[in-house]
């Protein structure tokens, strides 16, 4: 048993990221490939260049098929976890007839329009990546949340006219749709030559990237909350009912059939604004790390630790950097600076603001799911640094916990791979052998009393004061560039 080993595949917003697991889930090789940047062709159009989703997943694939040592045909199946709310349209051979459209493109969250009449399927980032895996028009139920018309009781394509016609895409025009740990299709021996996979082995289906992360968490109690620290910040709590007009949360599909996650409302360029900041200090930054033999992020760490305190001395961010659709005016802010400011200010208040929005956006949650948390866990490259699971554990007034493999959704795809494949019982057991706790944080008493005071008395109260005059900036700044 131990000499087997599972393939995760995790197509994130950024990269694509294979990961080669032994059963006990340890990472025995890896490979990573950035994404090209979005195309953004129009307003409101955000797309993927050329075949950028597919000729990732391959590139990190052979880094990954090259480091590994085993025996290929040791590797018992691929689990398969891509980004969600992506849309991609296939030509009748399964080629793109046009660019993937981005979870960030308006496209997506609207109705299918059919005006190209090569178009032959609407899907998923995961059902195009199958269907380059496997050259099956399948894909998992698991990734259709959004302008999609799938029944989410049944977890299958709805049978009412209306809902079909309400959405624009004939029953013909989609994949069949599998639950998490199905076999979809086996590899290509055309993906084989491109991938350095060996051809034949099973492609399981997993779910949509937040579930899948949540899985290899191990978060599968109703008192644990994941966050997970990505692009696109959320928390999210395993649940065994679909709840319906619901206000402080959304049901999402779990990465096990039948099964849910509750998702609080998050932070869009949530750990993109860390990078951002980075970015802006530039060369100085990574020559001074270069220096003690650090990354960027933690020399930023050292310095918040050592010279900031929690508070970061009055400055607080608000972390808009990308308006909701609904709430175009909407801006990101950093304000209540004063002469002692510095860098490393900044870069705490960055930290802490995503920690108490997110805070805010749980707190909701569990009152109205009526659910008691114990403990977090922390995901993502994000709970890296110390600095912020300290914050993380302080804020929340909670154990912050940190996994071996905190980067989870490619350990999750293999979990589902590994259930799927009957080399583990059930996702409890898979769990147990494959996901382990790396370290705890510890919240301080007084700094979570500080941080619970500061955010309800005047963090939630900054954007009813801001939002008037961001709206009238907005409007004056739109009517500018109309005519310049």
């Amino acid at each position: 048993m131990n000499e087997k080993y599972l393939i995760g595949v995790d197509l994130g917003s950024q990269s694509a990221k294979v990961a080669i697991f032994d059963l006990d889930g340890n990472v025995v090789s890896e490979g990573k490939e950035r994404l090209r940047p979005t195309n953004l062709p129009a307003p409101g159009k955000v797309e993927h260049p050329d075949d950028d989703l597919w000729d990732s997943v391959a590139a990190a694939s052979r880094e990954a098929m090259t480091q590994f040592t085993g025996h290929p045909e040791s590797i018992a199946g691929i689990g398969l976890c891509t980004i969600r709310f992506c849309r991609a349209l296939l030509k009748e051979d399964g080629t793109l007839a046009a660019p993937v459209m981005s979870w960030m493109d308006e496209r997506v969250s609207q109705p299918y329009e059919h005006t190209q009449p090569d178009v032959k399927y609407v899907t998923t980032s995961s059902g195009y990546i199958t269907h380059r895996f496997t050259g099956e028009f399948r894909d998992t139920a698991a990734n259709y949340q959004g302008m999609w018309p799938i029944d989410t009781d049944t977890w299958d394509w709805s049978e009412s006219d209306r809902i079909i016609d309400e959405f624009k895409i004939p029953r013909e025009m989609l994949f069949t749709l599998q639950n998490p740990g199905t076999v979809l299709g086996r590899v290509t021996k055309s993906a084989a030559e491109v991938t350095g996979i060996p051809e034949n082995i099973p492609v399981v289906a997993t779910a949509n990237d937040k579930a899948v992360e949540a899985l290899g968490s191990g978060t599968l109690s109703e008192n644990t909350a994941l966050v997970s620290l990505g692009t696109y910040i959320a928390g999210m709590i395993h649940g065994k009912t679909n709840p319906k007009n619901v206000n402080h949360f959304w049901t999402n599909f779990a990465a096990m059939p039948y099964e849910y996650l509750y998702e609080s409302n998050g932070i869009r360029r949530g750990m993109w604004t860390v990078s951002w900041f980075k970015e802006l200090l530039g060369k100085e930054l990574v020559k001074k790390a270069d220096q003690l033999g650090m990354s960027p992020e933690e020399y930023l760490d050292m310095e918040a630790q050592e010279n900031v305190p929690a508070g970061s001395d009055g400055l607080m961010t608000v972390l808009d950097w990308l308006a909701p659709p609904d709430q175009p005016f909407k801006k990101g802010m950093m304000i209540g600076f004063d002469g002692r400011h510095t860098r490393a200010h900044i870069y705490r208040s960055i930290l802490e603001a995503i920690a108490l929005t997110m805070k805010t956006h749980v707190e909701a949650m569990c009152k109205e799911l009526d659910a008691d948390l114990k403990d977090i866990v922390i995901t993502g490259g994000g709970s890296n640094g110390d600095l912020m699971m300290q914050i993380f554990a302080d804020v929340f007034g909670l154990p912050a916990k940190r996994n071996v493999i905190n980067g989870a959704a490619s350990l999750g795809a293999s979990i589902n791979a590994a259930v799927g494949l009957e080399l583990y019982s059930s996702y409890e057991e898979a769990i147990e052998h494959m996901v382990k706790i790396r370290d705890t944080f510890h919240p301080e008493s007084d700094t979570h009393e500080f941080y619970d005071q500061l955010n309800k008395e005047v963090f939630q109260q900054i954007t009813a004061s801001t939002d008037g005059v961001l709206k009238r900036s907005y409007d004056l700044f739109r009517s500018w560039d109309s005519k310049s």
